[in-house]
């Protein structure tokens, strides 16, 4: 059996009050043992995610899902869709036996047919280890992560176990690693996580490259170029049918002499915008940056930013930029970036956002960093991780349902955002 751990911070943490207690006794008939559910909650490691630790981990539990492989597996779960605290259905049962197996639930948990606290906490807990929103509630994602087969999730951990055992060098005193496939971010020193940031990275066909590079240097308040592929896939189309989109987001055109031109000088019914260069003015309300560009040079042209669309970092599904990642609480990152560099304080940079002035801060030290392509990975307390292939990777087709995931309606942010 996989081992089991407590902990997790914020929204994953179950908050149980008298009332709220009282209301869910109202609800159904059952046995709360809220000692027994805070057993099933996520706790936040320090240990990153390319390490030896995670390697070690990951490797421990490929055997572990191979003894489970031998005892049969886990049979799928039916007719759980939407079900939630307080329902009651046979088939919560079999969920009940799912959840175990993955050491998502306690065996004590007991077989009752009745979605209680256990089966809400449970469900909890496997939903975080997927890169999914703890609900509690049975979704059609969360459906389709459980009936992944295990012999499926076992070559899924061999293969990425291959990609770790590539980073387990020396990465450096300090560095940044970038997991694409869970859009996330972090900073290590002293082989330790000192900060995580949710991220936004590539759409499935504008793809963020996995790559190595140092970040050198930091932009405040940057002026935002068009990239050549957005002018031609969407800012073209977008002045077709938004003649004033260029001038309400205070993007202006150059010629190649440097010289401003108005739109309506532009014929946008041909390929002439694309000998032209964009640019949007600073400004963290419209820019497409935000406040903060992190400098990475690369041969990709990719780089790392702020965004004025926050609401982006609690989405399930963050495969929403044109290869550049967008990184939530960019102020604590671009802080422990500039900690060694001389006269960066958090006081400045908060100072230097608010002034709106356009000011460059070079590391004095340049941080390496790392933008990897992981799927799966355990950590040394036990807790299995999985994400979806979303670039097609991992090389095991439509074993895994990605499609569950992506989002059904049409993208509400600026479509211009990098």
């Amino acid at each position: 059996m996989l081992s089991r751990r407590t902990l997790l911070t914020g929204s994953l943490a179950l908050v149980f009050t008298p009332a709220t207690a009282a209301l869910a006794q109202s609800q159904a008939e059952w046995s709360q043992n809220y000692e027994a559910v805070s057993r099933t909650r996520i706790q936040r490691t320090a240990t990153p995610m390319l390490s030896g630790e995670t390697l070690a981990a990951t490797e421990q539990t490929i055997a572990q899902y191979r003894e489970i492989s031998s005892r049969g597996g886990w049979q799928p779960v039916r007719g759980v869709d939407g079900l939630r605290v307080g329902a009651k259905n046979p088939a919560v049962m079999a969920l009940r036996q799912r959840l175990i197996i993955t050491g998502d639930l306690d065996p004590s948990a007991g077989e009752s047919p009745i979605y209680d606290s256990y089966v809400e906490a449970g469900v909890r807990r496997f939903q975080a280890r997927h890169g999914l929103s703890s609900t509690g509630t049975m979704t059609t994602a969360t459906v389709a992560a459980m009936n992944v087969p295990v012999d499926v999730r076992i070559r899924q951990l061999e293969i990425n176990a291959v990609r770790l055992r590539s980073f387990s060098g020396n990465l450096g005193s300090r560095y940044v690693s970038v997991n694409i496939p869970a859009a996330l971010v972090e900073t290590v020193e002293g082989g330790v996580v000192h900060t995580r940031h949710a991220a936004g990275v590539g759409k499935i066909d504008r793809q963020s490259p996995i790559m190595n590079a140092k970040v050198q240097e930091v932009n405040f308040n940057p002026f935002w170029t068009v990239p050549a592929s957005i002018i031609r896939k969407d800012l073209i189309p977008k002045m077709q049918k938004e003649p004033n989109y260029l001038t309400e987001n205070k993007i202006r055109i150059f010629n190649g002499s440097g010289q401003e031109l108005s739109p309506s000088q532009v014929n946008w019914f041909s390929d002439e915008a694309t000998r032209y260069r964009f640019r949007q003015d600073p400004g963290g309300e419209l820019n497409s940056m935000g406040f903060v560009r992190i400098n990475i040079p690369n041969p990709h042209g990719v780089y790392m930013h702020d965004t004025p669309s926050k609401g982006i970092f609690g989405d399930d599904f963050r495969f929403v930029s044109s290869g550049c990642v967008r990184v939530q609480n960019v102020r604590d990152y671009i802080e422990w970036l500039l900690k060694d560099t001389p006269g960066w304080s958090r006081e400045h940079i908060d100072a230097t956002f608010k002034s709106g002035e356009r000011i460059d801060a070079r590391l004095s030290q340049p941080v390496n960093i790392y933008w990897v392509y992981i799927t799966s990975w355990a950590t040394p307390d036990g807790l299995v991780q999985f994400r979806d292939d979303i670039y097609n990777k991992d090389g095991l087709g439509n074993a895994i349902p990605v499609a569950s995931r992506v989002p059904t309606e049409p993208d509400e942010e600026m479509f211009l955002q990098n």
